[in-house]
């Protein structure tokens, strides 16, 4: 009877180990579970080097899983702020062979994950890491993260273009504003602050597009509380202890 009930809690606790595949490539900071189903199905995913298709697998920490060939881990969390140069993707790997923000950082990082986008152009501050809640917690268009850039236009808006974008354009996607837009008298170029929360792909661009300017030069300077100062581009850094503690109380106060 002992052997038994000892058995019983083994099986019991090998069971509490075991996690949705699913729900362990979101922890890993990959994408959300229902993106990982897609990649899932798309026979993208390997776990102890086999390809997996269904949905209802389950793996514990001691498994190898792999995902587009590259070994993903739920382990400890890590928090690397990047200061993207142009001509750099914000992909782990790029199909025609170009170079991604991953390829600027050592080894030891190359299971991190970008958080949201930055198109090839527009440099300035970015988060990588391999935490998948407060990936999905950024980027949840319901949490209103900031965003703040610099942007060379190609000509002065008047006011009333500027009166426009705060109060709204209307793109293919949708209509979409800026927060804030101030001229910057820096230099004697065309150079704009932008403050807005949207995360849709391009949209600075396609707004001034929108009103018949092009952005030159587009630079993010804020990503919620993230700040690029003191890196130079295609630098990077470790979150620090303060940041970390931010961290902390923004999800917690998120749930």
């Amino acid at each position: 009877m002992k052997e038994n009930t000892h058995r019983k809690q083994t099986n019991d606790t090998e069971m509490a180990d075991l996690v949705r595949l699913n729900k362990y490539i979101s922890n890993a900071g990959v994408c959300s579970r229902r993106a990982a189903d897609a990649l899932i199905e798309e026979g993208r995913v390997k776990v102890n080097n086999k390809v997996v298709k269904s949905l209802g697998v389950k793996v514990n920490l001691e498994d190898k899983v792999e995902v587009d060939n590259k070994t993903i881990s739920t382990g400890a969390k890590i928090y690397v702020l990047l200061n993207k140069p142009k001509n750099t993707i914000c992909t782990r790997k790029d199909e025609k062979g170009r170079k991604t923000v991953l390829d600027l950082l050592p080894s030891k990082y190359a299971h991190l994950y970008p958080v949201g986008r930055l198109d090839r152009n527009t440099t300035g501050v970015l988060l990588l890491t391999n935490d998948g809640d407060l990936t999905q917690n950024l980027l949840h268009p319901t949490k209103k993260v900031r965003k703040v850039y610099k942007a060379k236009a190609s000509r002065q808006l008047t006011q009333e273009e500027l009166n426009q974008l705060v109060e709204g354009v209307e793109l293919e996607d949708g209509v979409s504003k800026f927060d804030k837009i101030v001229e910057l008298q820096e230099d004697e170029e065309n150079r704009y602050g932008i403050e807005i929360h949207s995360g849709k792909n391009r949209v600075i661009r396609r707004m001034f597009e929108h009103v018949g300017s092009e952005v030159i030069k587009l630079d993010r300077v804020m990503f919620h509380t993230f700040e690029k100062r003191g890196l130079r581009k295609g630098m990077y850094r470790e979150l620090n202890s303060r940041e970390l503690k931010g961290l902390e109380v923004y999800l917690r106060t998120k749930r």
